[in-house]
C-alpha cells in the first residue's frame, strides 16, 4: 500500500555496524487503540504525512530565525527508505514559505514527555496522506489496525514486562523490514519512532521499539515479557507488513 500524494494545503493555524544489528531495537512496539467505540472515535480518516527528499534542519518555530534544534535525515538507517513523518500543523511565514510541524523520531528525554516535534520547510518534500493507523493497547495486550478510521484487524500480542515497559504515547512507523527466516524476531520488524525509557542501548541498537516476530525469542501471546517491543505471531505480521509503511501513525496506550 502506498501513500496517496497530496499537494501542500493552505497554511493552517498553529496548534500547538550492520543493518540487522541496528534493528536491535529494544525489541519492540507498536500501534494504536483497542476499545472499539472509544478507540475508533479518536482515529482520523487519514493522516497528512511528508516524505523528505533531502536532509532537513528542524526549527523550534516556523521561521528561519528560530533556533535549529536538530536535523532529520532523508533516509531511514536500516532499509534506506525515504523518511516519512506525520504532519501535525502547517503555517506560512512572513515571506509566504510553507512550514510543516512534524513528529520526529528519536529518544524522549523524560519518560512522561510527549515525543519530539519540530518545524521544517515544505521545500524539497512530497506531501501525501495515509489512511492507516496502528493502535497498541498495552493493558489488553492487543494491536489493532485501522484504515480510514475503520477497524480492519486486531491481534493478541506480547508487550513489555514491568522492568522494561512498552512506552505509551503518539509515535509513527519509521520503516518496515523483512528478516531472514531464522533471524531473531523474524519474519518481520516494524520499527517505530519510540525508544525504550529503560534500555538506552540494546544489542548494538538505540533501544528502539518495534513490532516484530517471536522467532528465537518465544513468549505466549497475551503476556508481558518483552524488553518493551511488541511481539506478534508470524501470521499477524504477514498481514500487517505489506500494508504498514513509513509514516503510519502509531498510538500506544
Amino acid at each position: 500500500m502506498t501513500h496517496r500524494q497530496r499537494r501542500p494545503l493552505a497554511a493552517a493555524p498553529h496548534r500547538a555496524a550492520s543493518p540487522l544489528a541496528a534493528l536491535a531495537i529494544a525489541v519492540c512496539l507498536l500501534l494504536v487503540p483497542a476499545a472499539a467505540q472509544a478507540g475508533a472515535a479518536s482515529i482520523p480518516d487519514e493522516q497528512l504525512v511528508v516524505t523528505l527528499l533531502s536532509v532537513k534542519s528542524v526549527h523550534a518555530e516556523p521561521v528561519f530565525d528560530s533556533p535549529s534544534v536538530s536535523a532529520v535525515a532523508d533516509q531511514r538507517p536500516i532499509t534506506l527508505v525515504r523518511t516519512t513523518l506525520p504532519v501535525l500543523a502547517q503555517q506560512a511565514d512572513g515571506e509566504g514559505r510553507l512550514w510543516l510541524q512534524v513528529r520526529l523520531p528519536g529518544r524522549v528525554l523524560h519518560r512522561k514527555a510527549p515525543p519530539r516535534s519540530g518545524w521544517i520547510t515544505a521545500f524539497d518534500t512530497r506531501i501525501s496522506t495515509t489512511a492507516w493507523h496502528l493502535v497498541v493497547d498495552v493493558g489488553a495486550r492487543r494491536v489493532t489496525a485501522y484504515r480510514g478510521a475503520k477497524r480492519q484487524r486486531s491481534f493478541r500480542v506480547i508487550v513489555g514486562k514491568s522492568a522494561t515497559p512498552t512506552p505509551r504515547g503518539e509515535y509513527f512507523v519509521e520503516e518496515t523490514m523483512r528478516l531472514p527466516a531464522r533471524h531473531v524476531a523474524a519474519p518481520f520488524a516494524i520499527a517505530a519512532s519510540a525508544r525504550s525509557a529503560v534500555l538506552k542501548e540494546f544489542m548494538g541498537g538505540p533501544g528502539q521499539i518495534a513490532l516484530h516476530g517471536v522467532t528465537n525469542i518465544g513468549g505466549k501471546m497475551g503476556s508481558a515479557v518483552s524488553n518493551g517491543c511488541i511481539r506478534m505471531t508470524s501470521g499477524a505480521l504477514a498481514w500487517l507488513a505489506p500494508r504498514i509503511k513509513a509514516g503510519v501513525p502509531l498510538t500506544i496506550r
